[in-house]
């Protein structure tokens, strides 16, 4: 229907796609001591999620949102009471602007959340055991002008993740680490 206003739209489909329930920006998932999952949240990470991309001047924002917008025409949560998404500026959501209003923080956890494991103690207590920053928000793409090739334009989402850096420790580092490992390992299981 854009597309024949005249208003430049695109499709998108984010591979990896979080569904932050609570819009808390991470994926939780929670375990008991014995390492058996628990049902206490609603986030869930699916293979993929599409949704429409189209370019607007946002006089509302500012002129830094302009540009390409996220629309989602199959919401699956009430935004403002009703079942909507967008329009969210990709500029927003690359620069964690999640305090916007469309939707932003939503299609942020959607590319960018992180996954994270608790063990939720029988006192009500949780202790954060893993988080995973980069299984999140994969191969954003469209598909080319002209062509049936895919364009990659998860840059336009997310900054590069952080590369790990390598270095050298000592043995007895090396040898300590494996032990708070061994630890962490025997409280998960």
């Amino acid at each position: 229907v854009l597309r024949c206003l005249g208003i430049p739209t695109r499709v998108i489909t984010n591979f990896n796609s979080a569904h932050d329930k609570n819009i808390n920006l991470s994926i939780d998932k929670y375990v008991d001591i014995s390492g058996k999952t628990l049902h206490l949240t609603e986030d869930s990470v699916w293979n993929f999620h599409v949704w429409n991309e189209s370019w607007f001047i946002r006089r509302d924002l500012g002129s830094f949102y302009d540009g390409w917008q996220v629309l989602d025409a199959t919401p699956q949560e009430k935004s403002k009471g009703i079942y909507q998404c967008g329009p969210a500026s990709t500029k927003a959501i690359k620069e964690g602007d999640v305090n916007l209003d469309y939707d932003s923080s939503f299609v942020f956890a959607a590319v960018n959340a992180d996954c994270v494991t608790w063990i939720h103690h029988s006192n009500k207590r949780k202790e954060r055991i893993f988080s995973d920053t980069r299984k999140i928000g994969k191969f954003i793409s469209t598909k080319a002008v002209g062509s049936n090739s895919r364009v990659d334009v998860t840059a336009n989402y997310k900054y590069p993740e952080a590369k790990e850096i390598s270095f050298k420790i000592s043995y007895s580092q090396y040898k300590n680490s494996l032990m708070d490992d061994r630890k962490i390992l025997v409280t998960a299981v």
